[in-house]
């Protein structure tokens, strides 16, 4: 088989293409989270910390001649953390109801055929096929 031949086989399985869709979907999802965080819950929160939260830093050195500011940028690390406590949260939820789902329609395991059987003179567990128990040797009848 041919490299080619391999690498599409591979690319066209199933797999391969259901993570592709949830990998472009995610990417989208991602994107309406951080606009759901940094557009309606951090604006009450930095309202509520006196300014716009994602601009809140600690400066470890200004920039004295070249102007260049170093510092850690604290709003933003928390947005990015918010961020994915909502992507988290998301996913756990869709995780679960799929979880529910899937039991709730999955067919039901019908129960394994018993393999032994008891013997009706002396009560041992014996192979359900067996037509002479190996503990009394009593003749079973058939059933």
């Amino acid at each position: 088989m041919s490299m080619l031949a391999e690498f599409r086989a591979f690319a066209l399985r199933g797999n391969v293409v259901d993570m592709a869709v949830g990998v472009i979907i995610g990417g989208a999802f991602g994107k309406i989270v951080s606009s759901l965080v940094n557009d309606i819950v951090m604006p009450p929160i930095g309202m509520l910390t006196g300014g716009d939260f994602s601009k809140f830093t600690i400066d470890l050195r200004k920039g004295a001649t070249d102007g260049e500011t170093v510092a850690i940028n604290i709003g933003t690390f928390l947005n990015t953390v918010v961020d994915f406590l909502i992507v988290a949260f998301v996913i756990f939820l869709v995780v679960r109801q799929m979880n529910a789902v899937v039991t709730r329609f999955a067919p039901k395991k019908d129960a394994a055929a018993p393999t032994t059987k008891t013997c009706a003179f002396c009560c041992s567990t014996i192979p359900i096929a067996a037509t002479r128990c190996a503990h009394c040797t009593s003749e079973l009848p058939r059933s």
